[in-house]
């Protein structure tokens, strides 16, 4: 398997292979934050709370090769790092067997035995070798409270019979949630991620912003002053390759 070199944080052209399909690396770290999202919701986890532990886990491999460590007890630990950041703790037991029961669904609750220990022991381990890594930098500034801004900025300015039949809302958070399953929290600001997912959904579904043609500069425009249609089109972009490697990895 291709290591991922320090820096490249996933997602973009970095993790792009021949002919413009995901590299291996981007597909690892595809099902690995995927197991995050699951195992977080049977936590019974935050949107914050995991939304964190996903970009704990994208940050570290973008300073560590991708098989210097396991990607997997790399992300328990993001989820026990993750809890603590965000005031949402979590018990590394309940961690260990959500996680056994992911990979072993027809399997019994794990003994309190060496072997849970071990367990135990290594994801503690790998929390302190995360936040070495990370330089204890792991608060991030996530798009979510943007993105609630703007869908209430944008229904009060359509007719509300085309925001009611149109699940724009829905899908913007859907695209908001799937970013997370590459490096797009890292590599662009929360601001604009909130933005490129709220246009990509009202793209969807054929909704125009009233009086667009008429107005001194786009409505995205309006939220953030900085955006420009690039960065929404890199941001869809990166959404698009990982909507692609999750038709392709079962």
């Amino acid at each position: 398997m291709e290591a991922v070199g320090p820096g490249t944080c996933g997602g973009g052209d970095a993790a792009l292979g021949a002919e413009g399909r995901p590299a291996p690396e981007a597909r690892v770290h595809f099902r690995v934050t995927r197991f995050i999202m699951e195992a977080g919701v049977k936590l019974g986890m935050r949107s914050i709370p995991i939304a964190t532990a996903c970009a704990i886990y994208h940050k570290f491999f973008c300073e560590i090769d991708l098989d210097a460590y396991d990607p997997y007890l790399v992300a328990m630990s993001s989820l026990y790092l993750a809890g603590k950041v965000e005031e949402q703790r979590l018990r590394t037991r309940d961690i260990i067997n959500v996680s056994n029961r992911y990979f072993h669904p027809d399997s019994e609750p794990l003994e309190l035995d060496s072997r849970f220990w071990e367990l135990r022991d290594s994801i503690v381990q790998c929390e302190l070798l995360v936040l070495r890594v990370l330089r204890f930098q792991v608060s991030f500034q996530h798009p979510h409270k943007y993105l609630l801004h703007y869908l209430l900025s944008v229904k009060n300015w359509l007719n509300r019979y085309s925001w009611q039949r149109s699940p724009v809302s829905i899908t913007a958070w859907a695209l908001l949630r799937d970013s997370y399953h590459g490096g797009l929290c890292l590599r662009f600001q929360a601001q604009h991620i909130a933005v490129a997912v709220l246009h990509l959904a009202l793209q969807a579904y054929g909704v125009e912003v009233p009086a667009e043609a008429e107005a001194e500069k786009p409505w995205w425009q309006v939220f953030s002053e900085d955006l420009t249609k690039p960065i929404i089109d890199n941001i869809v972009s990166d959404l698009i390759q990982i909507y692609t490697m999750d038709t392709e990895i079962p």
